[in-house]
């Protein structure tokens, strides 16, 4: 069953869909786990042979071959299982590091510079992450030259003087959902 639980996550990784396991679903599944390789015993112990065996009264519980490489198995397999848990659990602590540092938020503000320039050719562009961190990037376009400039944003702020239109593209990106990036 755990076999197929991760087959099923690598085809929809594969997929771009991104099925992910809490740590409480993962644990429920070695539970299952546990509690069939438990079922099989008792099957295995009732129905050895077709029938029963006796033992004495405070006697030592002897198990067979077939008993003991069954026991084997499961215990390789849940073995197998908690690894799995535990590299699944790296690797998505991994991705959302990867996540929380990447852009979320785009602001961009496009304007006229210089009165006897027109077309909207320059613009300040913030691209920020989770946190309001990243840079604010400004193109000043003038008749004969083209300037460009890049400036630190740290929660949201620089630590350099900002234009008021760099300041209107980060407020634009830090206000906009992570999925909208519109020109004004």
């Amino acid at each position: 069953m755990a076999v197929s639980a991760a087959a099923v996550r690598l085809d929809h990784a594969t997929r771009g869909t991104g099925l992910t396991f809490s740590d409480r679903t993962l644990t429920l599944l070695v539970l299952i786990a546990l509690g069939l390789g438990a079922l099989a015993v008792a099957f295995v112990m009732t129905e050895a042979g077709g029938k029963r065996r006796s033992r004495e009264p405070g006697g030592p519980i002897r198990l067979d071959d077939a008993l003991r490489g069954v026991l084997d198995g499961q215990a390789r397999k849940i073995d197998r299982l908690e690894q799995a848990v535990r590299t699944l659990n790296k690797t998505d602590k991994r991705q959302q590091g990867r996540i929380d540092g990447s852009v979320q938020h785009v602001g961009l503000l496009r304007y006229d510079a210089f009165e006897d320039v027109g077309g909207r050719l320059s613009f300040s562009c913030a691209l920020l992450d989770q946190h309001g961190n990243g840079v604010v990037l400004t193109s000043i376009n003038g008749r004969q030259e083209t300037r460009v400039y890049a400036k630190p944003v740290a929660d949201g702020r620089s630590g350099y003087n900002l234009s008021t239109e760099e300041e209107e593209a980060i407020r634009q990106a830090l206000a906009a959902p992570a999925e909208a990036v519109e020109a004004r």
